[in-house]
This record gives C-alpha cells, sequence and structure tokens, in this order.
C-alpha cells in the first residue's frame, strides 16, 4: 500500500515536471499551449532517461527532435508565404511568452496526450518519458508526427521502443 502511494505521489511529481516544461517549450516557440510536440520535448528532458533510450533503440538521437519542430513551424510558415528566416536575421526574434496566470491549458494535441496519460495511469508504475513517447508516437497528424517523419522515424518502432522501456523499469 505504502509504495502504491509512493508511486502515485511520484508521477504527480512528474505530471506536474512535465507540464512545467511542455509549457515553457511552448511559450519559447510563442505558443501559449502546449501541444503533443512540447509534451514529447518535456518528455525527452525527463531524468529518468527512457524517452532518450527509446530513440537511441531505433537508432534515432532524440536531440534532433527540437530541430524538426522547429522546420515544421518554418515549413507552415512558408507554405502561406511568410519567409521567416528573414526576420529571424534581421534581429526581429521575439521574446517568449509570459505564461499565463490561471489554470493549465493545453492544445488539443496536448490535450490528447494528458487524456492519454490519465486513462492509462494504472500502467504507470511509475510514470516515464517511454510513456509520453508511446503516445505521441501513435499519433497520425500533428507537428509531432510530421517531425518525427522529418527525422525519418517509423513511428510504430517508436512506439514499440517506448513500449519496451515503460515495461521493463
Amino acid at each position: 500500500m505504502l509504495s502504491g502511494i509512493k508511486t502515485r505521489l511520484s508521477n504527480v511529481r512528474t505530471i506536474k515536471t512535465l507540464c512545467e516544461s511542455a509549457e515553457n517549450y511552448a511559450l519559447k516557440d510563442q505558443q501559449r499551449q502546449a501541444g503533443a510536440e512540447h509534451f514529447l520535448l518535456a518528455a525527452i528532458d525527463l531524468p529518468d532517461n527512457t524517452a532518450r533510450l527509446a530513440f537511441r533503440e531505433i537508432g534515432a538521437d532524440a536531440a534532433g527532435f527540437r530541430d524538426a519542430v522547429g522546420a515544421q513551424y518554418w515549413e507552415a510558415l512558408r507554405s502561406v508565404g511568410v519567409n521567416a528566416g528573414e526576420h529571424k536575421s534581421g534581429g526581429l526574434t521575439p521574446e517568449p511568452l509570459q505564461g499565463a496566470a490561471g489554470l493549465y491549458d493545453a492544445a488539443p494535441s496536448g490535450a490528447e496526450v494528458m487524456k492519454e496519460l490519465a486513462a492509462n495511469r494504472n500502467d504507470h508504475r511509475p510514470l516515464l518519458g517511454a510513456h509520453v513517447v508511446a503516445i505521441v508516437a501513435a499519433m497520425e497528424q500533428g507537428v509531432a508526427a510530421r517531425a518525427l517523419r522529418c527525422m525519418g522515424i517509423d513511428p510504430g518502432a517508436l512506439m514499440a521502443a517506448a513500449n519496451e522501456f515503460s515495461r521493463a523499469s
């Protein structure tokens, strides 16, 4: 019973860390709400290292995910005729946004990550970065899915590796 309580408390701390880190990534990207890509970046930063190990298991570098996300944002801007490189090279890089006061609110894809984590919470003993990787890898659309494809990652292989690391703990 005591170990169950400790695990739940640990999971609450991990959720808090994930949400805060995801929000910080979103704010740096000039977004007020964290998406799945921000939660995956936050999972990669978790000290349990299972997210990074899942990427490594399939021959990918988790550190490259941040650049792949940035490439998706640039491509989205380019597709509507905005050359973001001109603004950045001209010294117009904006400061990160400030967090909003009040209740935490994620973007729809980020809310989906949280919903899946909650739905499977009994399987998280403890909650690990690999759990987040598996959820995001299962997403077929969105910035995170496009960024993984941009990296040449097979989402099914990444999900399998993440599930393996989450079971091994």
